[in-house]
């Protein structure tokens, strides 16, 4: 079975951050990862894109997908393009901070959080996209909190590990956003992977 999740923002936002998290909690979890990220010329501001395709067997393709089964936004920019790939059933986390609290998608379960106001409570402020990371995991149960915790100190390079302990606060603070699961990516039935 194969998971899918595109991330989408723009710079500056933490999404390669987070794509990176996801994927080392799901190969602590013993899961096969892949993980492509893609971003604009610019610094801060620009599009960037990530791709993370998890599965519970050898991945034999690169992760370039032409529908996926969830998402994490982080901003409505280049959102158009993520949402359109998603398929019926899939599951989406937004933050409502850029989105607004009403987003839809036809088909599909969409959670709204209120990442950046949530990160700033939780004296996190650039971590936004930890919380959305967190609120992620905990509606989707692609992985667990534990793994994404451990994760968020093995990523950051040295000179960034300032930061590893506010980044665990706000995945925690994400986490407990989501009183339950709106899907569980290992129980349900896997819809065809297009690629």
């Amino acid at each position: 079975m194969e998971r899918e999740v595109l991330c989408t923002g723009i710079g500056g936002q933490g999404v390669q951050l987070a794509a990176r998290t996801l994927a080392v909690a799901a190969v602590a979890e013993g899961r096969e990862v892949m993980v492509f990220g893609s971003y604009g010329g610019m610094m801060r501001g620009g599009n960037t894109d990530a791709t993370v395709v998890v599965a519970d067997g050898p991945l034999r393709a690169p992760p370039t997908v032409a529908r996926s089964w969830s998402a994490l936004a982080m901003h409505p920019e280049y959102w158009a393009r993520v949402r359109d790939r998603l398929r019926p059933g899939g599951v989406a986390v937004v933050d409502a901070g850029t989105f607004g609290p009403e987003v839809t998608v036809p088909g599909c379960r969409v959670l709204a959080v209120e990442a950046a106001a949530v990160a700033a409570e939780h004296g996190a402020p650039r971590a936004s996209a930890m919380v959305a990371l967190g609120a992620f995991a905990a509606a989707t149960a692609l992985v667990t909190l534990d793994s994404l915790t451990e994760a968020a100190g093995d990523v950051l390079p040295e000179y960034r590990r300032q930061h590893v302990e506010a980044n665990r606060r706000a995945l925690d603070a994400g986490y407990r956003l989501v009183p339950a699961p709106l899907a569980d990516a290992w129980l349900e039935p896997a819809v065809g992977r297009a690629r």
